[in-house]
């Protein structure tokens, strides 16, 4: 777990919280934080597409602001932004026109760039049913160092331009 952690980069963070958003369908009522806890990564910004699968899709990340990114995925917007919590490299993505639920995750950028990998928080460790950001905080800080706090699977998405 530590390794992942350490390993991972902010700037990947935003993005894969989008990205996995659409593949897992993780809904929580609340972010991890309310606010962003830190600028966006400017690496982030530009078109990523799925590694593996028959019909790869492009994700769209765009600059909102200095700390918001706008996701465009298959024709739908998402708001992302790192919502660090525990001294883990978290993000919380939503869903800005349907349902409005946050998917929760963590990332990490390969040493080149160009490969993007991301891991939502397990529903076991902390259950959708958790109502609010404070909460959620508080998991996170219990189970920080449980290798079940993300899971297991992994999505995977390469830089397309």
């Amino acid at each position: 777990m530590k390794n992942i952690i350490s390993a991972a980069r902010p700037l990947s963070l935003v993005f894969v919280a989008l990205c996995w958003l659409v593949f897992t369908g993780c809904e929580y009522d609340a972010p991890v934080t309310a606010k962003p806890t830190r600028k966006i990564e400017e690496k982030l910004v530009g078109d990523w597409l799925e590694k593996d699968g028959a019909d790869k899709k492009i994700m769209k990340v765009r600059k909102l602001d200095d700390y918001i990114y706008i996701i465009d995925y298959e024709d739908t917007l998402y708001r992302a932004y790192h919502s660090d919590a525990a001294k883990l490299p978290l993000v919380s993505a939503q869903d800005i026109e349907d349902k409005r639920k946050y998917t929760l995750m963590t990332w990490k950028l390969s040493e080149d760039g160009k490969t993007l990998t991301v891991r939502t928080i397990n529903e076991k460790v902390i259950p959708y049913s958790t109502k609010d950001s404070a909460a959620i905080q508080k998991l996170i800080e219990a189970n920080a160092q449980n290798p079940d706090l993300f899971e297991k699977e992994a999505g995977e998405f390469v830089r397309s331009k």
